[in-house]
């Protein structure tokens, strides 16, 4: 028998009710956190409910304090103080709560023979031809000229009207046919179908006079306000369950929300650790981990230096070094799912199976393994018995075969400050397309098995 066919999830699901009904709120999860912005507002609400104060108003941080961080409300990050110092380290577990869709461009908004369109600039890595001729929903902020922000949802309710992007008959396709799968859905032609009722009154552009109309009936938006707007183009609808027994979860942005919400309900359960325990949610991994909400920025280190100073009384800059560096972490990112309808870009002695529980990949990056962690052999033994200590199925994997792509993670970015780093997830089929396929089996194991590394001693 293969090692990697050696721990079935499903052999060890006997499922708590509590584990129930936080697969119900996964669902829940992934139906109403569908940008960074919202998936961000969930996650910390339920961790003020549960007792994260947030830093700004902590004036100790003793053993089992839980404190809590936003980065612009797109990013945050979660800890509870832990029996040891902080400056002997801490454990994290990392994932990003970015996911791949459609940006508005800052001028977005036309009108081309009656109807009126807006344009877009596409986030991360699609396949663009996923993304016509379905439902599209539109959530996002604005900031008006006199500074009000309001948030908008259109598109999920089911009173809202939906959105769309085009795409050419069969009937008149014979060109279309004829290109490559990424170039026959130019990225200039990923257009949000708007509307097409004239406005009462003369002039040209009449339909996007009538749409400038709704925008500032509705929410007092101008034209110039998309300048100052960050609206993002999602799939339209509720995750699902999937399969006739219900054994997979179909929903958009399960990379890498799967893992965001599994780190959560893991933290949720720790009280009084041996180790500081850190959960951190990031922005921007799908293109790179830049801006200040990425995992480029430094909060993570000066979250940890204003926790160090709480039990200090001083900030010390060497002593945040240490504390980093003798750290240990799980990047928490998912992996390609082994698809035998598209198994000859896989080595399948080296892929994730779906159902067969969390995935530990030692490197990404792409083919030489470029512009990735490479985790060392004794963390990996470390991880190797915590899991296998804590009945979690776990598995081996790499990113399909060795020159067919690849891709990377946040792990890179913690590792420069020396901390172990280790990749850890779960398998996805589809991933990065509008509707993507998860195991309930392996949610459940992720679940406990970040909760085991967090607790581990």
């Amino acid at each position: 028998m293969s090692i990697q066919k050696k721990n079935l999830a499903w052999e060890e699901l006997l499922l708590s009710d509590r584990e129930k009904q936080i697969l119900k709120d996964y669902l829940a999860f992934l139906s109403e956190g569908k940008t960074e912005r919202e998936s961000w507002k969930i996650l910390e609400q339920s961790a003020a409910n549960a007792g994260f104060n947030p830093l700004s108003e902590t004036k100790t941080f003793l053993t089992g304090q839980k404190v809590r961080l936003g980065v612009r409300n797109k990013a945050g990050i979660l800890a509870i103080a832990g029996k040891r110092p902080l400056q002997e380290g801490f454990r994290l577990v990392a994932a990003h709560i970015d996911a791949p869709r459609l940006d508005l461009k800052p001028h977005p908004l036309y009108e081309d023979e009656g109807l009126a369109y807006l344009k877009t600039h596409y986030y991360g890595g699609i396949k663009k031809y996923q993304w016509t001729a379905l439902p599209l929903a539109i959530h996002g902020v604005v900031v008006l000229a006199d500074g009000q922000k309001r948030e908008i949802v259109i598109g999920e309710d089911d009173d809202d009207p939906i959105f769309t992007i085009n795409d050419l008959l069969p009937h008149l396709a014979k060109d279309q046919y004829d290109k490559k799968l990424r170039e026959a859905i130019p990225g200039e032609g990923l257009n949000l179908l708007l509307g097409h009722i004239p406005a009462q009154r003369e002039g040209d552009e009449r339909v996007k006079s009538a749409i400038l109309d709704i925008l500032k009936e509705k929410y007092g938006m101008e034209e110039e306000d998309f300048v100052s707007s960050e609206f993002e183009i999602v799939p339209a609808g509720k995750a699902r369950w999937a399969g006739i027994d219900k054994s997979f979860i179909a929903g958009y942005g399960q990379d890498d929300r799967i893992c965001s919400f599994a780190a959560w309900k893991a933290i949720e359960e720790i009280e009084s650790p041996e180790w500081t325990t850190v959960v951190l949610f990031a922005d921007k991994e799908e293109i790179g981990s830049d801006s200040n909400t990425g995992m480029k920025a430094r909060y993570l280190e000066n979250f940890i230096a204003e926790l160090l100073a709480l039990q200090t009384g001083t900030y010390n800059g060497l002593m945040v070094r240490r504390s980093m560096a003798n750290s240990k972490a799980l990047s928490a990112d998912v992996t390609a799912g082994f698809d035998p309808n598209f198994a000859e870009v896989m080595d399948k002695r080296n892929a994730a199976f779906l159902g067969r529980g969390v995935v530990i990949c030692k490197y990404t990056g792409a083919r030489g393994k470029a512009e990735s962690n490479d985790a060392n052999p004794e963390f990996l033994a470390e991880v190797r018995r915590i899991f296998n200590e804590n009945k979690i199925s776990w598995q081996t994997a790499e990113l399909g075969k060795v020159d067919q792509g690849g891709g990377g993670t946040i792990a890179q970015f913690m590792a420069v400050y020396g901390m172990e780093v280790l990749d850890c997830g779960v398998g996805i089929l589809s991933m990065h397309a509008p509707w993507e396929i998860s195991s309930t089996a392996d949610f459940v194991m992720l679940m406990r098995g970040y909760r085991s590394f967090l607790s581990s001693q």
